[in-house]
C-alpha cells in the first residue's frame, strides 16, 4: 500500500536517519517536518536543487532553529520539498516534483515552503518549518488553509540554512490547529502569546488590488476580526507606489540571491527549472546602484509604516490576491498571479515586520488567508490576536 508521505509528494526521498528529541518538553507529543533548506544531522540539504544535493554530503550538525524544536520535545519526521533554491512562489519543483495542495489537489500548493505546508495540511505532522523571503510561508499558508507566521526579520538564527536573500530571509512555521500553533509559537518566541487592545487598520491600497469577488469572499474574515478585536479603520498606508515597492523588493532579492548563488551557478552551470533560471538570469544583471536605490525606497517605506503602526496599530491585509491557482493554468497566468502576489507580500519582507496569515474563509471551495502585520517583535501579539479571533 502506498504511504501517504509518497502520495502527497511533500517529502524528500531520503533514507530515514535517527534524529533525537527530548523525551519531555512543551512540544511533547507533536511531530514536525523541516523544509530542505535547513540542515538536520544525518541528512543532506538539497535546497531543492540536484547539483546542490550532490555537493551537500550528510550534515553532522542540526541548524539551531530546528534544534530548539527537538529540545522542546517535538519529533522530527522528515525533510520536505522546497521550490528550487527557494526562488519561486508556485510550489512546483522541476526536479523533485510538486507537493499536493492539502486543501484542493487541483490547485498549486504555493512555495517555496511547499512541502512543509502540504505535509501539515494533509495531517502527516502537527506543524512544519519553512522560510519566507518573499512570501514563502504566507503564500502556502493561505493556499493550504493553515496558520503561518513570518516572524520579525533577524529575530532567529539562520545558521545552518541555505540563504536566498539574507536581508529578507526569515524562518517560519505552519500548523492546522491554533492550539498547536500557539504551543509552537510560545516555545520559539520565548514569550507568552496573548492578545491586547489594538487599533486595526485595513490597508486601503492593498484591499483595492482585489477583485470584487475576492473582496466579498474576505468580508466574513473582516467581520470575524471586528467581532473579536473591535472596529477596523480604513486608511491609506503607503507612501510609495506599488511599482516602486515591487521593484525595490525584486532588486534587493535579485542582488542578494546572486551574491549567494552566483558563484555556484557560474561554476557548475546546474540545470535550473523554468522560471527559476529566468529569475537568476535577471538577478545577475542587477547593479550595485540599483540595489542601493532599492534600499533607499525600503528605508522610506519602513519609516513611514513604523510611524503609522507606532500607536498600537496592526495592519489588516489580504495574504494573497486570490485562492491558489489551478494547476492547469498557463505559465503566463501563473506569472501574472505571482506579480500580483508580490504587491501584497513584499511589504513585510522589505520592512522586516512580522505577519501572520489566518485561515478564516474560503472562495470557490479553496482556502483564502487574511493577514495581520505589526511592528518588529510584536510576533507574540499577532499570534495572540489570531487566537482570540479563532476562539
Amino acid at each position: 500500500m502506498t504511504n501517504i508521505k509518497d502520495q502527497i509528494k511533500a517529502f524528500m526521498p531520503y533514507p530515514d536517519a535517527p534524529v533525537l528529541h527530548a523525551a519531555h518538553g512543551p512540544l511533547q507529543g507533536l511531530s514536525f517536518a523541516v523544509k530542505d533548506l535547513f540542515d538536520v544531522a544525518g541528512y543532506p540539504t538539497s535546497a531543492g536543487q540536484p547539483h546542490m544535493l550532490a555537493l551537500s554530503g550528510i550534515k553532522t550538525q542540526t541548524a539551531p532553529f530546528v534544534q530548539q524544536f527537538l529540545e522542546g520535545g517535538a519529533q522530527f519526521i522528515g525533510k520536505t520539498v522546497t521550490d528550487e533554491l527557494a526562488f519561486s512562489l508556485n510550489g512546483q519543483n522541476a526536479h523533485f516534483g510538486a507537493p499536493v495542495n492539502g486543501a484542493d489537489p487541483l490547485r498549486l500548493s504555493g512555495g517555496s515552503s511547499s512541502g512543509s505546508a502540504s505535509a501539515v495540511a494533509h495531517g502527516v505532522c502537527d506543524f512544519a518549518l519553512g522560510t519566507d523571503t518573499g512570501g514563502s510561508v504566507r503564500a502556502p499558508a493561505s493556499h493550504n488553509g493553515l496558520f503561518g507566521l513570518r516572524p520579525t526579520h533577524g529575530r532567529f538564527d539562520m545558521a545552518g540554512s541555505h540563504a536566498l536573500a539574507p536581508s529578507l530571509d526569515a524562518p517560519g512555521w505552519f500548523a492546522r490547529d491554533m492550539g498547536v500553533f500557539k504551543r509552537v509559537s510560545e516555545l520559539v518566541l520565548s514569550e507568552s502569546v496573548a492578545a491586547k487592545p489594538v487599533r486595526l487598520i485595513l490597508a486601503q491600497e492593498l484591499w483595492a488590488l482585489l477583485t470584487p469577488d475576492v473582496q466579498a469572499a474576505l468580508q466574513p474574515a473582516l467581520d470575524a476580526l471586528t467581532r473579536a478585536l473591535g472596529k477596523i479603520e480604513h486608511a491609506p498606508v503607503l507612501n510609495v507606489s506599488f511599482d516602486e515597492i515591487t521593484m525595490a523588493f525584486r532588486q534587493t532579492q535579485g542582488w542578494e540571491a546572486w551574491q549567494v548563488n552566483g558563484d555556484f551557478i557560474r561554476r557548475y552551470k546546474p540545470m535550473l527549472g523554468p522560471g527559476v533560471a529566468q529569475r537568476f538570469e535577471w538577478s545577475s544583471q542587477v547593479t550595485a546602484s540599483q540595489y542601493q536605490h532599492a534600499q533607499a525606497v525600503r528605508d522610506s517605506l519602513k519609516q513611514h509604516l513604523t510611524h503609522i503602526l507606532s500607536a498600537d496599530a496592526v495592519l489588516v491585509l489580504p495574504t494573497m490576491p486570490d485562492c491558489a491557482p489551478l494547476i492547469s493554468q498557463t505559465d503566463a497566468e501563473l506569472e501574472n498571479y505571482r506579480a500580483a502576489s508580490l504587491k501584497l507580500l513584499s511589504i513585510a519582507g522589505l520592512c522586516g515586520f512580522p505577519q501572520i496569515s489566518l485561515p478564516l474563509v474560503q472562495r470557490q471551495g479553496a482556502p483564502l488567508g487574511i493577514s495581520l502585520l505589526g511592528l518588529p517583535h510584536r510576533d507574540a501579539l499577532l499570534v495572540g490576536l489570531a487566537e482570540k479571533v479563532t476562539q
